[in-house]
């Protein structure tokens, strides 16, 4: 496939035919559950390990049919087929976007060769260079400048350098080896340095900054004042240069390309592990940019949770569209954006573990598909993106379900959960009354995770309301719940490396499948670039550089003058 201008997804049929079916839609799930028996098991699908239940969902035959013919139309398996192949389908920045080909299977046939470049081979090279590193620091034959054995790995990055690494870390904490923590700093504050360093043990501490380019702003500044927290607690302030330069070969590695920046920080280049321009950074938690987890958790549960990834790789690349649970998924956030009105998208994990998934989704799914103009610079025909957002349960039921349950707006919601526990626990005491002694605690969790959805479609009609015993018709009216609010349940056997990896490239397929219906370039993010290159010009200003202060607008001028008086400067 030749990349070519984007079909515009409004001139097909099938999106006049959506048009037609939401001009009075009035969706009706008690109805269509009541008229069709066979509903939930026709709209449950499984990918993987994945059981995906749609079957809540504002969608039916007609719909779901519509649907799949603008996948058809907009050429989303050609595209997926042309990203696989390495077809240079980033346009804007004439890059590959092969983030799939991190998971590829070693030996794998035919290899992945991409402008000349076997890609198998360098993806191999690089997972074997951070596993033998990892296997030392693990074992405890890489120490510390002291000779005491890494306890504390400390990743220093930002953006996919930061969210993918301490997400899958929090989520996969039961598989965490004995004795090693990771932690994670990104924001320039200092305050998440400070806090994040304040209580450790330099002699046994490992930093990993993760930066390309090794230029980041954010994340350089930090590697900076880790390396002073360093020399300042080992007592190194007025060591030699060689010293110092012993100790900071010890205790910081990195993630980067450029190796001539890594050498100049005093990070020997042999212990800098690289990834390449084809993968963005949300992209890239199967990268070398998980180093620190890989360390954490090993090489054999990394590789499972390779093979995740992979397994809904593969379930796209063969499954034939109508059960194809990501591109179904993308098309139902199509439906409800486009034809419906929802701008937001809530993701709500009933599993602790991830309790950092939506903050990861939020860079992967807003920082891909927030465009305004197509691959080829027109501008965009449709509303594109969707503001993704949530908690787990039952957090979020304490603190915003009200809105969709009884809110104006409509707010789709993925809800997500496994079957068995990491942690499986039970309330041997009960309170006599809803917990009994002996209950499952995971059991009344599920409890829950079942009954929102439930809740969600079917709600509570007003005659139900009186039924209970209600008659005044105020608190009749506050106590209805229309229902007819969609959810999507995703269920998984336990919450394992390699579930993880699943659920993460199920949302970066959805991702795609948005992204190429609306004829977006999922893969830059020209949009990060202008705030960055201003804070640069007005970071004098900020300084008390009269000149550039005088230089801002109105507003900004006032802002940075009031900060100076408040801060005394």
């Amino acid at each position: 496939m030749t990349e070519s201008a984007p079909v515009d997804p409004t001139s097909t049929d099938g999106w006049k035919t959506l048009a037609g079916i939401a001009d009075g839609f009035t969706p009706d799930l008690r109805g269509w559950f009541d008229s069709d028996p066979g509903r939930a098991e026709r709209y449950t699908f499984q990918a993987a390990d994945l059981t995906v239940d749609l079957s809540k969902g504002l969608v039916d035959d007609e719909i779901l049919g519509a649907l799949l013919q603008v996948a058809k139309d907009t050429n989303v398996a050609e595209r997926f087929q042309a990203m696989l192949a390495g077809e240079h389908i980033n346009v804007t920045e004439d890059r590959a976007v092969l983030h799939t080909a991190l998971r590829r299977p070693k030996g794998i046939e035919p290899a992945l060769v991409v402008d000349g470049q076997d890609v198998d081979a360098d993806v191999h090279a690089t997972l074997d260079k951070v596993y033998a590193f990892a296997s030392k620091v693990r074992d405890g034959s890489w120490t510390g400048v002291t000779g005491k054995r890494i306890e504390t790995v400390v990743n220093i990055g930002i953006g996919g350098s930061d969210l993918g690494p301490v997400m899958v870390y929090e989520a996969l904490k039961p598989y965490v080896q004995p004795g090693l923590e990771a932690r994670f700093v990104s924001n320039i504050d200092p305050a998440d340095i400070y806090e994040k360093t304040a209580d450790l043990d330099p002699e046994t501490t490992l930093f990993i900054v993760a930066s390309k380019t090794f230029g980041t702003l954010e994340t350089l500044t930090n590697a900076r004042l880790a390396r002073q927290w360093l020399w300042e607690k080992l007592g190194l302030t007025g060591a030699s240069d060689d010293e110092k330069s012993d100790a900071v070969a010890k205790h910081f590695v990195a993630v980067s390309t450029a190796l001539d920046k890594v050498a100049a920080f005093g990070i020997d280049p042999e212990n800098a592990f690289g990834f390449w321009d084809w993968v963005g950074g949300r992209y890239s938690v199967d990268s070398a940019i998980g180093t620190s987890v890989i360390i954490a958790i090993g090489q054999e549960n990394w590789e499972q949770f390779l093979a995740g990834f992979h397994a809904i790789d593969e379930h796209v690349r063969t499954t034939p569209l109508e059960q194809n649970v990501p591109v179904l998924m993308g098309l139902l956030n199509v439906w409800y954006t486009n034809f419906l009105g929802a701008q937001s998208h809530a993701v709500l994990p009933y599993t602790q573990y991830l309790h950092r998934f939506a903050a990861y989704l939020q860079q992967l799914t807003m920082e891909s598909n927030g465009k305004r103009v197509r691959w080829d610079g027109t501008p965009v025909t449709t509303d594109t993106g969707e503001v993704f957002w949530g908690e787990p349960g039952t957090n979020g039921q304490h603190a915003f379900y009200q809105l969709i349950h009884q809110g104006t707006r409509l707010i789709p919601a993925d809800f997500i959960t496994v079957a068995k526990p990491a942690r499986p626990l039970k309330d041997e005491s009960g309170d006599g009354k809803a917990v009994q002694p002996g209950q499952d605690v995971h059991a009344l969790f599920l409890a829950n995770f079942f009954a929102q959805t439930k809740a969600l479609a079917f709600g509570k009609t007003a005659d139900e309301v009186r039924a209970e015993g209600t008659t005044d018709e105020g608190i009749v009216a506050a106590r209805t719940f229309t229902g007819n609010k969609p959810s999507t349940s995703i269920l998984a056997p336990e919450l394992t490396p390699s579930v993880l990896g699943q659920l993460i490239a199920l949302y970066e397929h959805i991702v795609f499948t948005e992204g190429t219906i609306w004829g977006i370039d999922s893969f830059d993010q020209w949009g990060v670039e202008l705030g960055k290159q201003l804070a640069l010009q007005i970071a004098p200003a900020v300084d008390g550089d009269q000149d550039a202060l005088a230089s801002q607008d109105s507003s900004t001028k006032a802002l940075i003058a009031k900060y100076l008086e408040l801060r005394g400067a």
